[in-house]
């Protein structure tokens, strides 16, 4: 029997939702869509989707289970809820970065925040930075913090030589 993750987070999109997945799953290695549902008869007073229109999409982003719902222009993404992608080396950030926020609004990006052409909101996190963050040295921690703000995406380099107090 196939072990059904506890917790999937469901992302409701007008009608983009089959999109969204294959755009994510492009971008993710060990990612795949895993299944579509689709709309019929039952329920056309309710939801409004034509008979046939695809209703969800479940895929998989680097062993993390998702849903795609398309549930009609009612509601619409924001930065209250952001995805944090964990990168290893610049090279991982810049891909992330740049493949996540191709199409995206550029003016919504801030300190390793993006938001993609879907309107849904991607954190681009070095994991350097995290532990830069919690560094028991304030002062250490704070330079990194103050090199971190003045930036878009994010450059580990830039964020060292900011922890080690080089300018």
């Amino acid at each position: 029997m196939q072990r059904i993750q506890k917790i999937t987070p469901c992302l409701w999109f007008d009608y983009q939702a089959e999109a969204a997945a294959e755009f994510y799953c492009s971008i993710f290695d060990h990612s795949k869509v895993t299944a579509i549902t689709h709309y019929g008869k039952a329920g056309f007073e309710l939801h409004g989707r034509p008979e046939g229109s695809v209703m969800t999409v479940s895929f998989e982003l680097d062993g993390q289970t998702f849903t795609g719902l398309n549930g009609g222009p009612v509601f619409t993404f924001n930065e209250a809820v952001s995805f944090q992608v964990n990168c290893q080396t610049q090279d991982e950030v810049d891909h992330f970065w740049n493949s996540l926020s191709e199409g995206g609004d550029k003016a919504a990006q801030q300190c390793g925040w993006l938001k993609d052409k879907f309107g849904v909101s991607w954190q681009i996190v070095p994991i350097a930075l995290m532990h830069m963050m919690k560094d028991p040295n304030t002062a250490k921690s704070q330079r990194a913090m103050q090199a971190m703000l003045h930036m878009k995406k994010i450059d580990i380099a830039a964020l060292e030589q900011a922890f080690a107090g080089q300018s």
